[in-house]
């Protein structure tokens, strides 16, 4: 069987700029074998071009912007494809403004019909401005529904999610959230990868969390193989609902298989049976499942 995969970045390719021992074995057997694969990233920050430097820069050759889908550009995708010509007010980072400015959405800070939340440093005055232009009609949009982010074992970050969330407590709008584990960010990831000139039977997503590699991967009838080299232990698993296809040490054990086509001995086949832990967690990661998710958030009365 011809399988496609689709493949997280952070804690699966490298951790705190550091490569996971393998990584780079594993995407050498990919380009070899013409294997069509994809990067997927809810990191919308970045470009595909700056994704190609960064792990050139780590020790990973031969990618090229065409090897990476990130949460800005399916953004991107999604506004086109469902509003064409639509305007937005962006707050976030490079990656996002390239993403838009390439599908010809317009920057609009008068009257936009998108306030389109990502990554990045937001400024009290610029949330201000995306919270009166909400209040005015604008549609809240994030790019993904991550609250906050890992940036290293000691260290976290805001992300998208959380950005939004303070935008749907002031202006008590909900946000619609893009990303991973939305099913339209796989659905196309994978028409992306069937653009190949190879074949794909089987599309595989390979990611370290649980909420949306894993979850995106089952709702989207694809195969989730989680890897435990990032954010998910193995103690944890057992708490979801929906379970991983494969567990794997790391991406390591994947790579002779790619190079053979022969499936590895893997001691963990699929997640159901893992036992439930107790450990602790730095709260809600995912935006994903809120209670009453379409209804609008209560905001107190103004007061004078």
């Amino acid at each position: 069987m011809k399988y496609g995969y689709l493949i997280d970045m952070d804690g699966v390719i490298y951790r705190e700029n550091q490569l996971i021992p393998g990584a780079t074995d594993f995407v050498s057997a990919l380009l070899a074998t013409g294997t069509p694969f994809l990067f997927l990233t809810n990191n919308s920050a970045p470009t595909a071009e700056d994704l190609a430097v960064r792990l050139r820069h780590l020790g990973v050759h031969g990618l090229s912007a065409k090897h990476f889908y990130t949460s800005a550009m399916n953004t991107a995708d999604f506004l086109s494809e469902t509003h064409p010509n639509c305007t937005a007010f962006v707050v976030g980072e490079g990656g996002l403004v390239a993403a838009l400015h390439e599908h010809r959405i317009a920057n609009d800070a008068i009257s936009p019909d998108y306030v389109v939340i990502g990554e990045g440093a937001a400024t009290t005055d610029k949330l201000t401005k995306a919270h009166e232009l909400i209040e005015k009609g604008a549609r809240l949009l994030a790019t993904n529904p991550d609250n906050w982010c890992p940036v290293s074992s000691q260290k976290t970050r805001p992300g998208a999610g959380a950005l939004a969330a303070f935008l749907e407590a002031s202006t008590g709008r909900r946000a619609y959230y893009l990303g991973k584990p939305n099913g339209y960010m796989f659905q196309r990831a994978r028409r992306k990868l069937a653009d190949s000139l190879s074949k794909v039977e089987q599309v595989v997503m390979i990611g370290d969390t649980m909420e949306t590699d894993i979850r995106g991967a089952v709702e989207s009838g694809l195969l989730g193989y989680l890897v435990l080299t990032g954010s998910t232990k193995i103690e944890d698993v057992g708490d979801y609902v929906y379970q991983p296809a494969r567990i794997l040490q790391s991406v390591a054990e994947l790579t002779r298989e790619v190079l053979t086509g022969e499936p590895a001995t893997n001691p963990v086949e699929n997640g159901a049976g893992t036992t439930r832990g107790s450990a602790q967690r730095h709260g809600s990661r995912h935006q994903t499942d809120v209670l009453a998710l379409h209804k609008p958030r209560p905001r107190p009365a103004m007061t004078k």
